[in-house]
């Protein structure tokens, strides 16, 4: 053996092996390396996904309000519709748009206490416990007379509830799950057709649901199936209406309110949804903008067409 042939021998032995094992030890610092940077990038790109998803629900949102506000937006508000519906596609993604006056659902804080009674009746409460529902609501937001034994704030202490009745309107529909004796059943299916923002304690027959007409002083089962067999050939006639019912009816109307309830049901291009909701107040001529939002959720509960449920808090 040549000594050019046994010096490259010498090199083929242990130190090499050592020079191996460190090319490796590189090779495998780097492919975790290339992971850990191939992790980071999936995340930052889900997360700008997620991002971008975000902004264009909130385009989709925004431009599904003002188009309804632009379409209540008359001059006279006696010719606004009561009710509506339209669709558009915008960024690749569909929005269905409804909207409905304020005034289809009972107002708890001025409807009298016989509508409040006759809705918690519709629902499935017995009479007497109906009555007892409504002298609570009624109760939570009427001011208390001055000297003199509030006999409604004794009520929740003696439930032993860390708090007391409003005693002042209601600031929210879902202060109905603080109001004392209400089952939660019984809230949860309220919840769809009351409002704190109609303006009137009387309700639009027309557009109201068939629960909310049942809770009409003196309404029976056979009057409301008469009034909406009719009621799609019916014009938007207050006599016309009211012969309906056969020539009167406390608490009906077919008059509109300023304030919309909007819902929505958005869907993206891959397939997800979204269903926000809100109530927008129509704004009158002079004034700086065509409306306001009074309220909104960006998820609805598919369930009761309503906000989600709170923790129970009995």
């Amino acid at each position: 053996m040549t000594r050019t042939a046994a010096r490259l021998a010498r090199l083929a032995g242990p130190r090499n092996g050592f020079i191996m094992v460190a090319a490796l030890w590189l090779l495998a610092a780097l492919a975790t390396l290339a992971t850990v940077a191939s992790l980071y990038m999936a995340q930052s790109a889900r997360a700008l996904t997620a991002f971008d998803a975000g902004l264009r629900s909130e385009m989709l949102t925004t431009a599904g309000i003002e188009l309804a506000a632009y379409e209540l937006s008359v001059p006279v508000a006696a010719r606004r519709p009561t009710h509506g519906d339209f669709n558009f596609r915008l960024a690749n993604s569909a929005v269905s748009v409804e909207y409905v006056s304020e005034a289809a659902r009972i107002n708890l804080n001025m409807a009298p206490k016989a509508m409040i009674a006759g809705l918690f009746t519709a629902l499935g409460a017995k009479p007497p416990e109906a009555d007892e529902f409504a002298d609570r609501v009624v109760g939570w937001r009427t001011k208390p007379k001055p000297n003199a034994q509030d006999g409604e704030e004794a009520l929740y202490n003696a439930a032993g509830l860390n708090y007391l009745p409003r005693r002042a309107p209601f600031d929210s529909v879902d202060e109905l799950w603080l109001v004392l004796g209400l089952p939660p059943e019984i809230v949860e299916r309220a919840l769809p057709f009351v409002t704190i923002y109609s303006g009137s304690a009387d309700i639009n027959v027309l557009d109201a649901a068939p629960e909310v007409i049942a809770a009409l002083p003196d309404m029976t089962p056979a009057r409301l199936a008469e009034f909406l067999s009719q009621r799609a050939a019916l014009p938007r006639d207050p006599e016309a209406v009211l012969a309906a019912f056969g020539g009167k009816q406390a608490g009906a109307t077919v008059a509109g309110s300023d304030a919309y309830r909007v819902r929505m049901r958005i869907t993206f291009p891959d397939g997800r949804r979204r269903t926000p909701e809100g109530v927008i107040l129509v704004l009158g001529p002079g004034e700086k903008q065509a409306f306001r939002v009074l309220a909104w959720q960006d998820e609805i509960d598919p369930r009761t067409g309503g906000p989600p449920r709170p923790a129970e808090n009995r």
